[in-house]
Parts: structure tokens; C-alpha cells; sequence
């Protein structure tokens, strides 16, 4: 592995830093793409929250996949990086005013939207503007997902989506709104899912659901399924890519679509996570009392998914060659949080040694923070270095 990265150029940079692999981001596009050809009337967004970094935002954009955007902060980000408008979905439990105007003023393709509240919120800023916003019902299915709790969204004790006993309730307040237009439900049930057999319970809720819709004479042309297949953590190398096949498979066999309707997908882990790295330097080796540490320059304000999730990321020292020895690598913040993992075996670790949390691509330097009045990392693409 110490041969993909461009080492002698790392040692350049100031660390922490993340550097995304744009040939591996590519060749995962591909595979989106060429899986995608394969069934009519599949559609994917990019989810733009698990990570934004410009570059990577516009290599994305040039691939042709759409944008699912989750505050108007991200609708602009997107529009920036070159996606179109009308590949742009909202989601969001919270829009506020001044973000829904940006939807509409830029003309997006969809808000999912998830009560009558904001619908009615939706219906009047688009009434100012003598417009009719695109929107599709986020259901809440309830249909757990074998994940993090923190990361299931779609149960009925969830914050997110519109409960389904409620939902032709809202069809038809929604009938009697002018300026909005109903073109679609919205499902998300959480993230880093890994058992297809989820993604099938979701589809057999969707198949009932739109029965009974059909009942009341109901078609919608899009159904959007949200995202959430996860990534192989333990083996970046070996399973860089997403098993693409068997998601988009899973839901031409299991859900039943009417004839013209579109499939929406809103993957982000899966398309950025592997291509992505945090590198930090070794600051010091310290010898507890039946423990070693490894103390490095990045903390948890840089990748905080480890003391958030409890997540782990593959560690590897890049710049060693030395007999392996076991350590405990933490950050330098001022909580005990601040351990990116226990007993993990390095090669022998000294000072300056660069250090790579693999797999760090997504929910990575989007979510990094200046806590203890810290720089954010710098993000690198390939063609930086």
C-alpha cells in the first residue's frame, strides 16, 4: 500500500492533511456508472454531506451523477462544483426560509419534505414568487438497519420522515396547495449498511405503500430510496470499491416499479470513503505502564468519527518498515475521546513518522471542527501533489 502514496511529496505538507486518490474516485464512479446503465430508470445523487470538498465535489459533477443536498449551504456548493439544478434533491428535517427560496429561485429538482409544517412553509414562500415547488414525501418507513444507532433512520422513534399512517392524510392536504406539486416519495433508513437484506425490507414497505396509494388512484413518477450502502473499513485495500452490483440489484429485483416511474439513489459514503486518507505525523511515543502510545498531530477535530461512532479506520505507518509493535494512537485534544484506536498494530513507530487512518474519505474533513482553537486540515487531491 506505502506505494500509492506519493510519501516524498507528503512530507512536504504540513500535517494533519486528507489526500483523495482521484484515480480510485474515478474508477468508483465507473462502477456506479456501469451498474446504473444496467437497469432503465435509475438515478443517482451524490450525497453531498459526506463530503464537499470543492475538487472532489467537481470531479463528482463531471461524472454526470446529480446532487442530494441537505441545507442551502450545499445546494450552493453543488451548484458551484457544476451540477445542474435539475439534478439537485433537498432533504432536510429543518429548511429554513432563506434555503427554500434558494431551491426555488434556482429551480432544483425536488424538496423532500418531511411534515405539514413545512409544506406549508414551502406552499407560501412559493406563492411570493408565484412558483410550484417539485416535492417528495420523505415516509418514514419504520425499518431498521443492522448499523450504528446513531446512524438508523428510519425507525418510527426516529426525528426524520413523515409516519406512514400519516401520509395520504398529507397527500391530500397537499392536493390543496397551488403552488406545490406532488412527484414523489422519499426513503432513507439509515447508513453504512452492509446486509442487502435491509435494503429488501425497505423495498417490501415500498411495495405495500404504493398499493395503497394505487387503491386511491395514486402514481407518483419518482420513488427515491435515499442511500446508506456501506464501505469495507477493514479492508480498504483489498475492497476498494463498493459491492455496486449487488445494491442496485437488490432493488430491480425487489421493488416493484410502474411503468415510467424513476428510481432515485442518494449514495455518498460508498462513492467517496475509500479514496480518501488521513495522514498525520507522529508527534511522540510514550510508554505507559502496559501500554504504548502512539501521539499524533490529528485529533478528533480532524477525523471525528472514532470518538463519535466508536468507528473504526484501518491504521497503517506509511514511512516504516520496522518489526510491528502494538499501540494505542490518540490526538492531542484535551478529552479522552481523542483515541483514534486501541492496540493497533504499526510498524515500529518514531517520532515523525507518518501515520494514515485509511477509509477517511467520508464524514471526514467535512465534519472537522477548530475546537481547542485548531486549523481545519487541508484537503489534496492527486493532481495537487
Amino acid at each position: 500500500m506505502k506505494g500509492k502514496f506519493p510519501i516524498d511529496k507528503f512530507q512536504e505538507i504540513d500535517t494533519p492533511f486528507y489526500y483523495y486518490d482521484t484515480q480510485l474516485l474515478r474508477q468508483t464512479l465507473n462502477a456506479i456508472k456501469a451498474e446504473v446503465s444496467k437497469h432503465e430508470g435509475f438515478v443517482v445523487h451524490y450525497a453531498i454531506k459526506a463530503n464537499a470538498n470543492p475538487k472532489v465535489l467537481n470531479i463528482i459533477a463531471q461524472s454526470g451523477l446529480g446532487a442530494d443536498c441537505v441545507s442551502g449551504g450545499e445546494i450552493k456548493a453543488s451548484l458551484s462544483a457544476g451540477f445542474p439544478a435539475d439534478k439537485i434533491v433537498y432533504a432536510g428535517v429543518g429548511k429554513a426560509d432563506w434555503e427554500i427560496n434558494l431551491g426555488l429561485d434556482k429551480n432544483i429538482f425536488c424538496f423532500n419534505v418531511e411534515s405539514i409544517a413545512e409544506l406549508e412553509v414551502i406552499e407560501e414562500l412559493a406563492s411570493i414568487r408565484n412558483k410550484k415547488a417539485r416535492v417528495a414525501l420523505r415516509i418514514n418507513p419504520d425499518v431498521g438497519a443492522h448499523t450504528h444507532s446513531n446512524i438508523t433512520t428510519g425507525l418510527a422513534e426516529n426525528k426524520f420522515g413523515i409516519a406512514m399512517r400519516d401520509m395520504e392524510n398529507v397527500i391530500d392536504v397537499m392536493s390543496t396547495m397551488p403552488h406545490v406539486e406532488f412527484i414523489g416519495l422519499h426513503f432513507h433508513i439509515g447508513s453504512q449498511i452492509l446486509d442487502m437484506g435491509d435494503f429488501v425490507s425497505l423495498c417490501n414497505r415500498i411495495n405495500d405503500l404504493q398499493k395503497q396509494l394505487i387503491r386511491k388512484r395514486i402514481v407518483v413518477p419518482n420513488i427515491n430510496v435515499g442511500g446508506g450502502l456501506g464501505i469495507d473499513y477493514t479492508h480498504p485495500n483489498r475492497v476498494a470499491i463498493p459491492d455496486f452490483k449487488s445494491y442496485f440489484d437488490t432493488y430491480a429485483r425487489h421493488l416493484n416499479l410502474s411503468h415510467g416511474q424513476t428510481l432515485h439513489f442518494e449514495l455518498g459514503r460508498a462513492v467517496v470513503a475509500q479514496c480518501g486518507s488521513l495522514i498525520t505525523r507522529t508527534l511522540y511515543v510514550k510508554q505507559g505502564t502496559a501500554k504504548q502510545f502512539a501521539i499524533v498531530d490529528a485529533g478528533m477535530t480532524d477525523l471525528i468519527r472514532p470518538a463519535l461512532y466508536q468507528a473504526y479506520h484501518k491504521i497503517e505507518n506509511i514511512t516504516s518498515d520496522g518489526p510491528i509493535a502494538t499501540y494505542d494512537v490518540v490526538g492531542p485534544i484535551c478529552e479522552s475521546s481523542d483515541v483514534f484506536g486501541k492496540s493497533v498494530d504499526l510498524n515500529e513507530t518514531r517520532r515523525g513518522d507518518l501515520i494514515a487512518l485509511r477509509s477517511s474519505g467520508a464524514y471526514g474533513e467535512i465534519m472537522a471542527s477548530q475546537y481547542n482553537c485548531r486549523k481545519l486540515p487541508v484537503g489534496y487531491i492527486t493532481e495537487d501533489l
